[in-house]
């Protein structure tokens, strides 16, 4: 592991200067200079000063597990229960550690969800196939194959197919709330 290019890509991602860094770590640019371009060795006690500015913690610092998976096959899919629709399933597993999660979502005529009760965050979905009613309330939205939607989490809300064939979405919150 190269250090001081792992600090380098860290601080260009928090938006940094090297001097920037420096001053909130306590230490000089030219070290950080050194540092970033593997020249010098760096203390125990200076890593974890630096590591505190970019808000980074020790351990996922020093994770160098295997790639990070980027393909999920559909038997990776995890199906949840009691949802009101006839099929709703989560489409990346460990969906709890993520920013995100996704869910393939296939209702019958007359199924809705249950309602979702408000949450800080942002909901998403494109309806691949019928026409889903989206309710917030007394308000409510409808949208075709072919159409996203898109709200915030702060409103309680039901999804329901209040037409007489299948509906088949995507639906996208963050932070996960399933």
């Amino acid at each position: 592991m190269k250090i001081g290019e792992r600090i380098r890509n860290l601080r260009l991602a928090s938006s940094l200067t090297q001097e920037e860094l420096a001053d909130r770590a306590d230490l000089t640019k030219g070290f950080i200079s050194q540092l970033e371009r593997d020249q010098t060795s760096i203390s125990v006690d200076s890593l974890l000063q630096i590591l505190r500015v970019l808000n980074v913690k020790v351990t996922d610092f020093f994770h160098e597990g295997a790639a990070e998976k980027v393909v999920y096959d559909q038997a990776e899919r995890t199906a949840l229960l009691g949802t009101g629709a006839e099929r709703f399933e989560l489409l990346i597993p460990g969906g709890a550690n993520r920013e995100m999660e996704a869910a393939l979502v296939y209702m019958q005529p007359g199924e809705k969800t249950y309602a979702v009760k408000p949450f800080q965050g942002e909901a998403f979905g494109y309806v691949l196939k019928g026409i889903l009613t989206l309710r917030f309330g007394a308000e409510q939205h409808m949208a075709r194959a072919g159409n996203s939607f898109y709200f915030s989490g702060e409103r309680e809300h039901v999804l329901e197919n209040t037409s007489g064939r299948p509906v088949e979405f995507v639906w996208v919150t963050t932070p996960p709330v399933f």
